[in-house]
């Protein structure tokens, strides 16, 4: 099941089902879905504390059985999309995770996962703005797989860490290169700028994702093509950082991992690719969605 946050005329953000067709949305804060949704609000974060499969379920079966006002669908041309957790408690990314972006730069391969943290205020919508601040020096892009957590998972094992996944979404991982290599490689001023982070535009449910490393990744840049790669080079597979993460600290429901981007850095083109304002950069996971995020000029990093 495809979920997505939502807003129609500026009302408040609730959240959605994409019908088959890829046209309509279900909105789910109707009354004719009340009998689903049984008093929790239609707000991912909260689905996903209350059990989101059970609710996929009951979703699956009033859709089969069409037991729902007409009212409550909505053209998909009618609404804005936000990320689908508008609010996670964090972001934790894996760098240096893919075997072709490490041969591309002839670094040797890490031999545990290294981690960064991203606050969930840097998070921005599908189609939402990515905003550069004018004194961060050079600002990359990464296409990135991203997994949201289902439910508390604390020094958990990998043969178990699957079951501890709600969905996955498409990330846009922007770095602020600049301030990393000032800072001697450390990540955190790098990975927290102000909208920097664009996820969605769906929350997809495990179901409909077989096979989590045979998914094709592409970006451009104003239809520059500068990463084109799989899923299929991750160094440390999806269980192996939720368990490392899970052993470092608490992952929490809603909480986003980012499991790595494939080669075609900003840094390895001829012109390099670094983002500036008035750019456009897209970022499409096969079968997962597209993310098409203006670049704009924001402010100064500590205003």
């Amino acid at each position: 099941m495809r979920y997505l946050t939502f807003t129609t005329s500026g009302q408040t953000p609730t959240v959605g089902v994409l019908l088959s067709d890829s046209s309509r949305v279900l909105d789910l804060s109707h009354v004719s879905c009340s009998d689903i949704m049984g008093g929790i609000k239609p707000n991912l974060l909260e689905m996903v504390m209350a059990d989101l499969p059970s609710l996929t379920q009951k979703i699956k079966n009033k859709l089969e059985i069409g037991n729902y006002d007409q009212a409550a669908l909505v053209s998909i041309d009618a609404i804005s999309i936000g990320s689908p957790i508008l609010n996670p408690g964090k972001v934790v990314g894996a760098a240096y995770n893919f075997t072709d972006a490490l041969d591309e730069r002839s670094m040797a391969y890490p031999t545990e996962p290294v981690i960064f943290i991203r606050s969930g205020c840097t998070v921005i919508g599908p189609y939402d703005p990515i905003l550069i601040p004018p004194d961060v020096g050079n600002v990359g892009y990464e296409a990135e797989l991203a997994v949201i957590i289902s439910k508390r998972a604390l020094h958990i094992e990998p043969d178990v860490a699957m079951s501890f996944i709600a969905g996955y979404t498409v990330h846009n991982d922007i770095s602020g290169s600049g301030m990393i290599k000032e800072d001697g490689g450390n990540f955190v001023r790098g990975k927290n700028m102000l909208a920097s982070a664009p996820f969605g535009p769906f929350l997809i449910t495990p179901d409909e994702v077989p096979d989590p490393y045979a998914i094709g990744i592409k970006l451009s840049v104003d239809g520059r093509a500068l990463q084109d790669g799989s899923t299929s080079t991750m160094l440390f597979k999806i269980a192996e950082l939720i368990s490392y993460i899970s052993k470092k600290m608490p992952l929490e429901p809603g909480d986003i991992i980012a499991t790595g981007t494939p080669a075609g850095l900003a840094m390895v083109h001829t012109p390099t690719a670094w983002l500036i304002p008035g750019q456009t950069v897209r970022v499409e996971l096969e079968g997962l969605g597209v993310l098409n995020n203006p670049i704009k000029k924001g402010v100064h990093f500590l205003e």
